[in-house]
């Protein structure tokens, strides 16, 4: 798995701006032998812990595609994060620092039971910003956050390090890491 997405990731040297290194994931999301596997290698790590969330949340925009089709695998629902601004109705917001900037990170009020079990799912975590506003949306929703999922980390950014230490109990999974 780790070699077919690294053969299918790109990078894209200063976008969205100078020094930044984007990783581009369009051609594992147009595969859809590679996509399928990718799902599954992530649906065998949640069986693989001997439980399983009860909802999934996908981090705007990338986080939505394989999230969906997790919650689809597993029989439960699906959350969209989303930028500040996309949901109707009342939210729940977190502001966050990006790689290259801020950020706010929205759900819905109600979107989640207060019996749910939620696992975060994003394409590529970086600083772990991103994730761990999610996490912050999850709790404070009255929900509890079983842990976070991606299909890439970037080591250099210490992003793992960070959401782990900021939430402890949380369990952790990257299909690859840079």
């Amino acid at each position: 798995m780790e070699d077919a997405l690294k053969t299918a990731i790109q990078d894209v040297p200063d976008f969205p701006q100078a020094g930044v290194v984007f990783k581009d994931l369009s051609p594992v999301w147009a595969n859809p032998n590679l996509r399928a596997k990718a799902v599954s290698a992530v649906a065998e790590w949640i069986q693989s812990t001997g439980s399983t969330p009860t909802a999934i949340a996908g981090i705007e925009s990338r986080g939505f595609l394989m999230g969906i089709s997790l919650a689809d695998r597993l029989n439960v629902p699906f959350v969209a994060l989303r930028k500040a601004g996309k949901l109707p109705g009342p939210t729940v917001s977190e502001s966050y620092e990006l790689e290259y900037g801020t950020a706010v990170l929205e759900c819905q009020v109600g979107a989640f039971d207060s019996s749910d079990e939620v696992l975060i799912h994003d394409d590529v975590l970086a600083t772990g910003g991103t994730a761990a506003a999610g996490a912050a949306l999850v709790n404070r929703s009255g929900a509890q956050l079983w842990g976070f999922s991606f299909l890439m980390s970037l080591n250099v950014l210490n992003g793992s390090e960070r959401l782990q230490a900021k939430c402890p109990a949380a369990r952790f999974h990257s299909l690859l890491s840079v």
